[in-house]
């Protein structure tokens, strides 16, 4: 792709559920307790689901709106961008911003991961949830478009065989990526280090489904200090990625599945190069002498990370070249993160020439959308390689 804007494959945008979301998509004996809009009094709505409440934080759907109206108030759905919840609209808007594709991940309601079904009271009322919102991502929000929206499901987190089932057969449903926590002890799970999750490796391994880690998806953030203001807890995104991605290299997973690919989401990239440099030298001198936890395979971490491990980015171009030094472009991605407070949308291609262009059409072509491309095996417009 030559002269022009860039364009964009978002690997990490998200969606807003619409009130209608489970209607005809939950067993008959569970209609009733299925997620709803309700309304809270003093103007406000929320979803309502096994007794709690679930509030569409205004940052959360911020987009297209003056600064000075953003919020932490809940935001009801005729005060957000219908393209945050309406795909007609969402296609628009990504055509607005020279988005070609995305990746979209789910609110509130679900949980970055489907936590919130898998803390349901009633397992089966959660896993029927969140199969209902498996089946309206592939039917409404990826199948209306289907060369625009890469499809992303979520998956059972209390058991690995049903998770592992799951994957296979939404695979062949044409999901191409699943939601996972990033750090699943943090939810009370098995930890990455725990051999009970090998069945779902296996399964996104064999389907090539890509294992998505969103920051924050276990509702866990490195916050130093009990009274932050909030700018401090979008600053340490990178830094939760750095402790995740740190965790699941050391986990041995990578190792046992050389062909699982892990896409770490909303964590930027400034933090790769450091994580490599510090995992080779551990390796080399701290873990010598832990013969139980040896080093397995040929090998080294930065090695792993740069075979097993997708990174993106949304605003740190003093990172870029150092990454691509050390792994090569292969491996970086770009995101909107529409509809979010920190989105680049509607100038995501300004923003991607200010970061990218300096490294020329064919390694920014890559960044931009080609990796993504590879990676999720989205196809590209016609007469774009």
């Amino acid at each position: 792709m030559s002269g022009g804007p860039p364009m964009i494959i978002s690997v990490d945008d998200h969606l807003i559920e619409p009130p209608d979301l489970f209607e005809g998509r939950m067993p008959a004996d569970l209609v009733e307790r299925a997620p709803r809009v309700v309304e809270l009094g003093e103007g406000k709505q929320a979803w309502e689901y096994e007794d709690n409440f679930y509030a569409n934080v205004g940052l959360n759907a911020v987009i297209g709106r003056p600064k000075e109206e953003w919020s932490m108030e809940p935001a009801r759905f005729e005060e957000m961008r219908p393209g945050c919840y309406d795909i007609d609209e969402r296609i628009k808007d990504m055509d607005a911003g020279g988005l070609w594709a995305s990746v979209c991940f789910p609110s509130l309601i679900a949980g970055f991961c489907g936590a919130v079904f898998a803390r349901s009271k009633d397992p089966e009322l959660g896993l029927a949830c969140m199969r209902a919102w498996n089946r309206w991502h592939i039917e409404y929000w990826a199948g209306t478009y289907p060369d625009r929206i890469i499809p992303t499901q979520l998956t059972w987190l209390l058991d690995p065989e049903i998770a592992a089932a799951e994957v296979r057969s939404n695979a062949e449903l044409g999901f191409k990526a699943v939601s996972f926590a990033e750090i699943p002890a943090k939810l009370g799970l098995p930890s990455v280090h725990s051999r009970q999750w090998e069945p779902f490796w296996t399964a996104c391994e064999e389907t090539e489904t890509v294992v998505c880690l969103h920051t924050g998806s276990s509702g866990w953030a490195p916050i130093p200090s009990p009274d932050p203001p909030f700018e401090l807890f979008p600053t340490r995104f990178p830094a939760s990625s750095l402790v995740a991605a740190a965790d699941w290299l050391w986990s041995g997973v990578s190792q046992r599945h050389p062909g699982l690919k892990i896409a770490m989401s909303e964590g930027g990239i400034g933090w790769v190069a450091m994580l490599a440099d510090r995992a080779d030298y551990v390796l080399d001198h701290s873990a010598s002498g832990q013969e139980s936890r040896r080093w397995q395979g040929d090998l080294r971490p930065s090695e792993i990370l740069a075979r097993n491990f997708w990174f993106c980015t949304i605003d740190d171009p003093s990172s870029v070249n150092a990454v691509i030094d050390l792994m090569g472009p292969d491996h970086i991605m770009v995101e909107c993160d529409y509809p979010h407070a920190d989105s680049t949308w509607p100038a995501t291609q300004a923003a991607a020439e200010s970061n990218f262009g300096h490294l020329g059409p064919e390694v920014m072509a890559k960044v931009t959308y080609a990796n993504a491309a590879a990676l999720f095996r989205h196809p590209l417009p016609p007469g774009v390689a």
